[in-house]
């Protein structure tokens, strides 16, 4: 175990932080706070070897594959664990009412899942006297091997629907993911009717009772559990019982009346702990003003994104041709992640869990290309890098395509920010991914690759690598900082191509801002001659008006980066390794 300890790593996702272990048998282990204590316990040959596991697992309710199982003494100690699948991606069994009720309920990834415990013991929205009981969650784990579909349960068309929607990251659904909790002594609600002599009619009033009982409690406190059910309420093991006890009193009062009272009391007094944790959510009242925080904060802290903050272990400051970087792991995916600035507290918002499975819309018939708002209401668009690919005909005809390829997400987003502190409108590139599966097709140029081998990450990997696919992030226009900032009039971006098909310019005007947009990069040093109408964007209010620039002609906003390139003789100088250094100058941005 020494050896597995010094390994051990800090990670935050989605605001819980975790030691990252390798196990034994070469998977990966995700220890909360609570956890972390008792490392030792998790070591897999202490509660999953198989032997073990299989002689001392005992089945729990439910649906899903949930077992007890204690760990061996470590230390003279035992902890009793409770182990579960992870669902997600599988098709939701629930009744027709709650299915009526919450028809878009989707499991819970093992991230999110632990998250929103994890919010709900902290306590901080609803009533303050109120808390919600749980169980501890104490740990991830992550097998090292990687299921065939056909071995998950999960649905084929929920998988196909994520492969269209968002090709190259979805393949982490053939994980296999077991959370980890603790063990709460007591017995749940069925369990303890069992101790009640009371016939079904009756059984089931009472239950109908507390399980409203512990749905308003939970919605007070902002939350939703879309199977809620009484197995998932446990009364504690010392009221258990006394429960218990009170059915062989011989008193002059009706026992059962006293235990069915008492249990009442129970709920009322909020002395039980709620389980199950796969479908919870929070409220929409909830999750507004969750939204509403993130966004606020999401705004000051991109305005203030060059200006550094204390850096989480977890993280690392990276500069990658003249532009700054926090780079970390989503562990979710087992990808990369690099997100343009100097402020640690922008990174939780690019997690491809916070974006993958928003709904999104397609913008290019071409190109793989999405908007979508994301779980913090941030407005983005991604797009899949094409490095390594030959283009299409049409352009690789030319003799700068032929010559130069198709730009790295790092190359693009080196070229923005110069282009911005040259006085040039661009569209404000966010952060660039890098997916943990490898891409099904093969690269056809490796030039990008041979030019960037000499840059590294802060771990000493190629930034760019060919058996990965690439995803740049970047903010959807709706105007500028101040306007956006001070919640002024807000914009839609429109590509010059489909403004003049919604009558907002002509053909003519539509070559004009073409043409000088190629002029202005010339006159920059840059060679843009194959961007295209679609390639440039205006931004246009509710009313349809456009926004002009302070010399009163409408504002062009440069988008894609691919096919722009230095003209020879006018390069200026730039970062060549991750050595510390300032980036060109960039405009505060708060758009998104």
């Amino acid at each position: 175990m020494d050896a597995i300890l010094s390994k051990k790593s800090l990670v935050n996702v989605l605001r819980v932080v975790y030691a990252h272990v390798k196990t034994s048998d070469g998977g990966d282990l995700y220890l909360t706070r609570f956890a972390e204590p008792y490392m030792e316990h998790f070591e897999i040959s202490n509660w999953y070897e198989k032997e073990w596991f299989d002689s001392h697992k005992v089945r729990l309710q439910g649906t899903s594959s949930v077992y007890r199982v204690p760990t061996k003494e470590v230390d003279g100690r035992s902890l009793d664990l409770v182990v579960k699948n992870c669902r997600v991606g599988e098709d939701v069994p629930i009744d027709t009412h709650t299915l009526q009720e919450f028809c878009d309920a989707e499991f819970n990834s093992p991230w999110e899942e632990f998250s929103l415990v994890m919010e709900m013991r902290e306590s901080s929205y609803g009533p303050k006297e109120m808390r919600i009981k749980t169980q501890r969650p104490l740990a991830i784990y992550v097998p090292p091997d990687r299921m065939q579909a056909w071995q998950s349960g999960r649905s084929r068309s929920k998988i196909n629907r994520i492969q269209a929607k968002h090709p190259g990251i979805d393949l982490d659904i053939l994980k296999q993911y077991k959370m980890i909790y603790e063990w709460i002594k007591g017995k749940n609600l069925l369990e303890i009717f069992e101790h009640i002599d009371i016939n079904d009619e009756e059984l089931v009033r009472h239950l109908k009772v507390i399980n409203y009982k512990a749905l308003e409690d939970l919605a007070k406190k902002g939350y939703l559990v879309a199977d809620m059910k009484p197995e998932h309420v446990i009364i504690g093991e010392e009221d258990t019982r006394r429960i218990e006890e009170m059915g062989k009193d011989e008193g002059e009062d009706d026992p059962v009346e006293k235990q069915v009272n008492f249990v009442h009391q129970l709920i009322h007094e909020g002395k039980y702990s709620v389980i199950d944790y796969e479908l919870l959510l929070r409220t929409a009242e909830h999750e507004e003003a969750v939204k509403k925080s993130r966004r606020h904060s999401y705004l000051d802290d991109q305005r203030n994104r060059l200006k550094p903050t204390s850096l989480p272990a977890h993280l690392k400051r990276a500069e990658i041709l003249g532009v700054p970087y926090i780079y970390g792991h989503a562990e979710s995916t087992g990808g990369h992640l690099w997100v343009v600035g100097r402020n640690a507290r922008l990174f939780d918002y690019f997690l491809p869990e916070r974006w993958r499975k928003t709904p999104s819309l397609k913008l290019s018939d071409n190109k793989e290309v999405f908007y979508t708002i994301t779980k913090d209401n941030i407005n983005l668009v991604w797009e899949t890098s094409r490095v390594g690919e030959l283009p299409d005909e049409e352009d690789y005809a030319d003799p700068l395509v032929r010559a130069n390829g198709i730009n790295s997400p790092f190359e693009e987003f080196a070229i923005a920010h110069e282009l911005k502190g040259l006085g040039i409108s661009t569209v404000y590139v966010r952060a660039i991914y890098m997916t943990g599966t490898s891409k099904i097709e093969r690269s056809a140029d490796f030039r990008k690759y041979e030019s960037h081998k000499h840059l590294f990450d802060p771990e000493g990997n190629p930034i760019l690598q060919e058996q990965h696919n690439y995803i740049t992030i970047r903010g959807y226009y709706n105007g500028p900082d101040p306007s956006v900032a001070e919640q002024g009039p807000q914009y839609s971006p429109v590509d010059l191509s489909k403004a003049v098909y919604k009558g907002l310019i002509d053909e003519a005007t539509s070559r004009k801002l073409l043409a000088q947009v190629k002029e202005r990069l010339r006159n920059a040093g840059y060679d843009g001659s194959l961007l295209k109408e679609n390639d440039l964007l205006l931004a246009v209010d509710s009313g349809g008006k456009i926004m002009n620039n302070s010399d009163g002609e409408p504002e062009v906003i440069v988008c894609n980066f691919e096919l722009i390139w230095k003209i020879p003789g006018t390069e200026r100088k730039q970062a060549e390794s991750l050595s510390a250094g300032s980036a060109s100058p960039v405009e505060p941005a708060t758009e998104g």
